[in-house]
């Protein structure tokens, strides 16, 4: 029986999430399985993965063949490189002790790597956020001036009818005067006749 270490995909449409199995070649693809060696979430960034890395190297050791996927998840939590250093201490190349601190100091690298990432992406967002904020307060302020322009144009404008509008009430008690006077000029006129 030939056995692989695959992912098993469970979520829901379009938010997968996976499981990291041992399971016989033969079997469908979501169907029976040896053993869950870990999870695999790659919906966060960076990817969340949780990887018992003894049960995985213990496979590896009994001739599991990883997937390619699978294969660049071992490679990145370091199960690829403890079955390489066992493969050395087996061999006698290097003792137990060597192979665990060459082990310890790669998970250190890579730990250290992976919180640089966190960090950056966590101060690209922040970045991002402050640009919005600014971007928006601009928008306001622009908003604003322009309600305050458009607020002292109405004021103009009003300003304006009002003195047209006491122009020409002016004007028609003028007229109506002028108006009045002539009749009133007439109707002297006829009394004396």
């Amino acid at each position: 029986m030939s056995v692989k270490i695959r992912l098993q995909r469970h979520g829901k449409k379009g938010k997968p999430f996976y499981w990291i199995v041992a399971a016989d070649a033969r079997s469908k693809r979501d169907g029976k399985y040896l053993e869950k060696i870990g999870t695999y979430n790659p919906n966060t960034n960076p990817a969340t993965i949780d990887l018992n890395l003894d049960q995985a190297v213990q496979w590896l050791h009994n001739g599991a063949q990883p997937t390619d996927t699978a294969r660049a998840i071992l490679s990145y939590k370091g199960a690829l490189l403890k079955h390489h250093l066992d493969g050395g201490v087996r061999k006698g190349a290097l003792t137990q002790e060597q192979a665990d601190a060459k082990l310890a100091a790669w998970l250190d690298e890579k730990a250290g790597k992976v919180t640089a990432k966190k960090d950056g992406l966590s101060k690209a967002k922040d970045e991002a956020k402050a640009k919005a904020l600014k971007a928006e307060k601009e928008a306001n302020d622009k908003r604003a001036a322009a309600a305050a322009e458009a607020a002292k144009a109405e004021e103009a404008v009003e300003e304006v009818a009002e003195e047209t509008a006491e122009v020409a009430t002016e004007e028609t008690v003028a007229e109506v005067a002028t108006e009045e006077t002539p009749a009133a000029e007439e109707t002297s006129e006829e009394t004396e006749a």
